[in-house]
């Protein structure tokens, strides 16, 4: 069997056993269970100046390449999002072409899409709330004249500005006032975005911001209500699976939860009660489970579409069998500094197959020790997130070449390796 070589902190390296990929098969339509989407990473151009500070040079193939593999598993695709390094390297003109071309991959599939609308593209950091207004307007026409759904992300300039929760309910209240069609409201947390710490309460000037989840979640819950049919859903990013819970059990039946907790989301998806279906534990909007909008499961998106297969068989074993393992692979990749956890994406990506070479806009690629990396490495062979495992030790093996690390060579017996 062959050898996989892992590093650790202090330089030492082991071998353990590279194990067969598992034999998930492509659905032939979108799960039935739960709504999932994947939020998708770009891929620069290996030759281009991929440095900090520097517009992005996409590799629009392998970029478009990768959003199809994640449909052909029956995923939907989260796009132009902080896993696209939005706020980290993605420059507004890339992000409006990005958003037209994975809008026209859609269409031309049938490939469920949304995209992030935000705020991004306005150059001062500090702008009045009628600036934001209309910069959350603009990107929001442009999301929905290319035939895309939208996420409202969290505004880094409305985090800012905003002086009280009536601030964000009138904000919000004048945006999805524009909005064609019900769009996806997003609450990232701090552990994403330290700009966004007490995000939807009130502030003072110069502060970041309360903390108080709950009064937070209230701003929320007031938004979604004086808005019933401008609000399909909320993604939550807390990594707080209770505070998704309570969230949870106070929406209306009009709006999902889409867990974005990238540490708690086989529990959340699975939910509440036996089975976790419609009325369950007492689940206000007849859901209490979360459907997904999910980084993680870009790095796992076949373990994702078999996992959730298995709950529309109503096999809930075969559904945490297969789920469970990833998520240990999952904290690893969006260990803190979580904000990094873009890097393991890329990372997982190019170890599939799916981008020429691990770079990342901004070389965020560099973001990421090779210890870290390499318990990635680990965690997805045990998790059975390498989709062509023979690949995977391969680019890995190269890395660590490139890095002065020889790679163990020998075979390690059926077993070893624990």
């Amino acid at each position: 069997m062959t050898a996989l070589t892992l590093l650790a902190g202090d330089g030492a390296v082991r071998a353990v056993a590279l194990r067969e990929a598992p034999a998930f098969t492509k659905p032939g339509r979108p799960p039935a269970s739960r709504v999932a989407y994947a939020a998708a990473h770009v891929v620069p151009r290996a030759s281009a100046d991929n440095t900090p500070g520097v517009p992005a040079d996409i590799d629009w193939d392998a970029t478009l390449a990768f959003r199809h593999h994640v449909w052909s598993w029956g995923l939907g695709v989260a796009d132009a999002m902080d896993t696209a390094q939005r706020n980290m390297g993605l420059d507004p003109a890339a992000t409006r072409e990005l958003i037209s071309r994975s809008a026209a991959e859609a269409n031309a599939v049938g490939g469920r899409l949304v995209v992030g609308v935000n705020t991004d593209h306005l150059e001062a950091e500090h702008v009045s709330l009628a600036e934001i207004v209309d910069a959350y307007r603009a990107q929001l026409h442009h999301a929905e004249d290319a035939g895309a759904g939208a996420v409202l992300m969290a505004s880094r300039h409305l985090a800012r500005a905003a002086q009280s929760a009536e601030d964000y309910r009138r904000v919000y209240g004048e945006v999805l006032a524009a909005a064609g069609a019900p769009v996806v409201l997003h609450w990232l947390g701090p552990a994403f975005d330290p700009v966004l710490a007490g995000y939807f309460t009130s502030t003072e000037p110069g502060t970041s911001g309360s903390d108080d989840v709950d009064a937070a979640a209230d701003t929320l819950l007031d938004i979604i209500a004086a808005n019933p049919d401008r609000v399909s859903g909320v993604k939550m990013s807390l990594l707080d699976a209770d505070a998704e819970i309570a969230v949870r059990r106070r929406l209306p039946a009009t709006a999902r939860m889409f867990t974005g907790d990238d540490f708690h989301y086989v529990g959340l998806i699975e939910g509440e009660g036996a089975g976790a279906g419609a009325g369950a534990a007492g689940d206000g909007s007849g859901r209490p489970y979360s459907d997904a909008l999910l980084g993680a499961f870009a790095a796992v998106a076949p373990n994702a579409s078999a996992a959730i297969q298995a709950l529309d068989a109503g096999d809930v074993g075969s559904y945490r069998a297969i789920l469970g393992p990833t998520e240990e692979l999952s904290r690893q990749v969006f260990a803190a500094p979580t904000y990094y956890y873009k890097t393991g994406v890329a990372f997982l990506a190019w170890l599939n197959g799916h981008q020429p070479a691990f770079q990342m806009v901004g070389g965020l690629h560099a973001a990421r020790s090779l210890p870290h990396l390499s318990r990635i490495v680990e965690l997805a062979n045990e998790a059975g997130a390498l989709e062509r495992p023979e690949l995977a030790a391969a680019r890995w093996h190269a890395l660590l070449g490139v890095n002065g690390i020889e790679a163990r060579s020998a075979a390690v017996p059926v077993g070893a390796g624990a």
